[in-house]
């Protein structure tokens, strides 16, 4: 077993008030580690001051019911259209079927068409939504700061079912009927999806903002007691706990065997799923909240220090590392080739996922740490400029 780093590196949170807050996580108040250093602050009860931008923003086009902007920036990416919502955008979008769900701080779970960025319909959940949806046989569930887990009609909006824990950040893993999703109140649920009853709950230290993973019938998630949990996914029975030295926000990624997942320690940790022996840890020197994805032998993970890693999956060595202009605390998705990121210097980025290097970017009016989605050759994200971009290149 590899030596673990043991550098304790920890961020100043602001204080967790719970679901009452509409301020949803990753507000971009930013704080100082007690090294000296600029870390990012992610802390769902963070005010919603705004970072400021490197370089000036681009028009606002979007309007409440969408809009066909047809704006190109100087990269030659096309903004297909742009919709506005009421508040900054957190949440990643799910593109299923032609439509693009999404939530907003305003409180709002959004149905939009993908072709224009047309309102379908809202759902009002009474708080801030940073949580990502699921869709699942024509079911939408997420989450709210409201305390509950929805299950809502996808063709409609219609509410099915709600569940109510203690606040949700975290985003729902829907599998063989079965929902899982953590909750500010410490607890990992599983519930039924077709009804919203639940089937077991799991208590871990403190809040859990990181979304499950579920493989070969066993749960990965994290919490911020610092620990990695697995738990078997038929009755929340702990199979392994893994600690890190520092909150875990990052959700695993499992793949052939290894879980992989990202610490405010500053870590990357790659660890044995079947018992949770490290394999092997990578240093960022700043929090880890991003989400690592990894294809095709490579892992990919944004960090608190302003960078994107590509990472050897067997061995954590670096394969290259891409330098934005602020913390990355947006998890990549990588697909043909390219990997999408964005990054609190208000841009969203395409990179090779060979080398790293720079294909285009795109400027929002502020932070992007949703996560993008890319369907049919476009690009879908949030941006806490309140609006939902869709993006091509030209």
């Amino acid at each position: 077993m590899s030596k673990r780093y043991s550098r304790r590196r920890f961020l100043q949170w602001g204080g967790v008030a719970g679901a009452v807050l509409v301020a949803g996580c990753g507000g971009s108040q930013t704080d100082t580690a007690e090294d000296g250093d600029d870390t990012p602050s992610t802390d769902p009860a963070e005010t919603n001051e705004q970072s400021p931008a490197p370089t000036e923003s681009p028009t606002d086009t979007g309007t409440e019911s969408g809009s066909d902007s047809e704006e190109v920036d100087e990269t030659g990416t096309l903004e297909q259209w742009s919709f506005e919502t009421g508040e900054r955008v957190y949440s990643s979008p799910a593109v299923v079927d032609g439509t693009v769900y999404i939530g907003s701080h305003d409180a709002n779970v959004y149905a939009l068409d993908a072709d224009d960025g047309t309102e379908q319909w809202t759902y009002d959940t009474g708080a801030g939504v940073s949580s990502s949806p699921a869709v699942v046989d024509g079911t939408v569930y997420i989450g709210s700061y409201d305390g509950n887990v929805y299950a809502l009609d996808a063709a409609n909006g219609t509410e099915q079912w709600t569940y109510d824990t203690g606040g949700v950040f975290s985003s729902p893993a829907v599998v063989d009927g079965t929902l899982y999703v953590g909750s500010e109140d410490g607890n990992v649920y599983a519930l039924d999806a077709a009804n919203g009853t639940e089937q077991w709950t799991y208590q871990t230290g403190q809040e859990v903002y990181s979304s499950p993973a579920v493989v070969n019938s066993t749960l990965y998630v994290g919490s911020n007691d610092a620990n990695v949990y697995a738990l078997d996914a038929a009755n929340g029975t702990e199979q392994w706990t893994y600690q890190t030295d520092n909150e875990v926000r990052s959700s695993p990624a499992v793949l052939d065997g290894t879980l992989y997942v990202g610490s405010e320690d500053g870590n990357v940790y790659a660890l044995d799923a079947a018992d949770g022996i490290e394999q092997w840890t990578y240093d960022t020197g700043a929090g880890v909240f991003s989400s690592p994805a990894v294809v095709n032998g490579t892992l990919y993970v944004g960090s608190g220090d302003n960078n994107v890693y590509a990472l050897d999956a067997a061995d954590g060595t670096e394969q290259w590392t891409y330098e934005t202009g602020y913390f990355v605390l947006s998890s990549p998705v990588v697909l043909n080739g390219t990997l999408y990121v964005g990054s609190d210097d208000h841009n969203v980025y395409a990179l090779d996922a060979a080398d790293g290097t720079e294909q285009w970017t795109y400027q929002t009016g502020n932070e992007v740490r949703s996560s993008p989605a890319v369907v049919d050759g476009t690009l879908y994200v949030g941006s806490f400029d309140d609006n939902v971009y869709a993006l091509a290149e030209q």
